[in-house]
């Protein structure tokens, strides 16, 4: 885990994921986007929060919850905000971010992103942060990282973080402006629409180009539940 005391590189407790930031899960909303509880697209970013609750480091083991057979995977990159960012311009607004981190959000799998569930996001261990924090600069662009993400030691998925709705400066710039981001704060960027499942006794590895590797584990179901 990043250091917790050590700023700017600490974690403050408040990390923020964004919804349908890949354009391929609103467009698997369809016609439903339209109507109600949604009513129309979303014209700002959806978040959800991860408290602190969920904080686990990178190798450690979740408990899976009870009575569900599997949870998505959703692989992504944290950007940890060194300076306070309050109504920031997209130009500027990665002079905010004091590095870039794996992280492994895991939640149950749901088909309504409308009010984002607490009780199927913020589950006890399930958002994983990599100790590795790399400069902004030292990365090609965020927009053509690809993530890989294997578990049990096998490929399940390449994801390309190219063609998100909000780019990383443009997410930034449109989240502060309704909210200031502290130092500490970590933004997602979103995860791939139809991120890989991982069930009770896997274990997922992310890497990619930069980041380093990412690694943790769903425990063994408890009293004999399915897989």
């Amino acid at each position: 885990m990043l250091s917790l005391d050590a700023p700017p590189y600490s974690l403050s407790g408040a990390i923020y994921g964004v919804l349908m930031n890949d354009p391929a899960a609103l467009q698997a909303l369809g016609e439903a986007a339209a109507q109600p509880p949604y009513k129309a697209p979303p014209r700002a970013p959806v978040l959800y929060m991860k408290p602190r609750n969920t904080f686990a480091q990178d190798g450690a083991r979740m408990a899976p919850p009870a009575g569900v057979p599997a949870l998505e995977l959703g692989a992504t990159v944290g950007l940890v905000i060194g300076r306070a960012a309050s109504r920031v311009p997209a130009a500027r607004a990665l002079d905010h971010v004091a590095g870039v981190v794996l992280v492994a959000d895991l939640f149950v799998p749901h088909q309504s992103f409308y009010r984002p569930s607490v009780r199927l996001r913020a589950l006890d261990g399930s958002c994983f942060v990599s100790s590795r924090l790399a400069p902004v600069a030292s990365l090609q662009a965020l927009s053509s990282l690809t993530l890989q993400v294997d578990i049990d030691g096998a490929p399940a998925a390449a994801l390309s973080l190219a063609g998100m709705q909000r780019p990383a400066d443009v997410l930034l710039q449109d989240v502060s402006e309704f909210m200031t981001l502290g130092v500490g704060d970590v933004l997602l960027l979103g995860q791939k629409h139809g991120s890989p499942l991982l069930r009770p006794g896997q274990r997922f590895t992310i890497s990619a180009p930069g980041l380093g590797a990412l690694s943790g584990e769903l425990g063994a179901a408890a009293n004999g539940a399915s897989r």
